[in-house]
C-alpha cells in the first residue's frame, strides 16, 4: 500500500462525491461529518462502504469525503463508485474482485425530463372527451 492520499471521484444521478483513502484504523469523514449521522441509514451506509466488504480492507483505511447534489440514496451511490475506483489505485489486485462485483461501472440511469403539454415526463393530464 502506498503512504500518500489516493484521490478518486464517483457520480450518481446528479450526485459528485470526490474521495481521499489514507492509511489509517477505519475512520469515515463525508462533508465533515462521520457517516452514519451523515447518511442516516443504515443501508445507506451499507451501500457506500460495500467495496470494503469486497476488498477485505475494512478497518485498515481512513476515507475522507466529499459530496454534493442528489439526494442520500444517490450520493451513497456515488461514493461507492469513488471508493471502488480508488481502492484500485490503491491496490491494483483489487480491480477484479471489484469489477466482477460491478462496483466500477458508473451507474447510467438518470431522471427522464418533462415533456411540453405533459405534467411531467410521461403523466398527461387527464382526458376529457367533452
Amino acid at each position: 500500500m502506498a503512504q500518500e492520499k489516493i484521490h478518486a471521484s464517483g457520480r450518481r444521478k446528479t450526485s459528485v462525491a470526490s474521495l481521499w483513502l489514507t492509511p489509517g484504523n477505519g475512520k469515515w469523514q463525508i462533508n465533515g461529518r462521520d457517516i452514519l449521522p451523515y447518511l442516516t441509514r443504515e443501508s445507506l451506509v451499507a451501500i457506500a462502504s460495500e467495496p470494503f466488504k469486497v476488498a477485505n480492507m475494512a478497518g485498515r483505511i481512513d476515507v475522507v469525503c466529499k459530496t454534493r447534489g442528489g439526494g442520500p440514496a444517490s450520493q451513497a451511490g456515488a461514493i461507492r463508485l469513488a471508493l471502488a475506483r480508488a481502492l484500485t489505485g490503491f491496490n491494483p489486485d483489487l480491480r477484479k474482485p471489484l469489477k466482477a462485483a460491478g462496483m466500477l461501472t458508473r451507474d447510467p440511469r438518470m431522471v427522464e425530463r418533462k415533456k411540453y403539454g405533459m405534467v411531467k415526463a410521461r403523466k398527461r393530464f387527464q382526458f376529457s372527451k367533452r
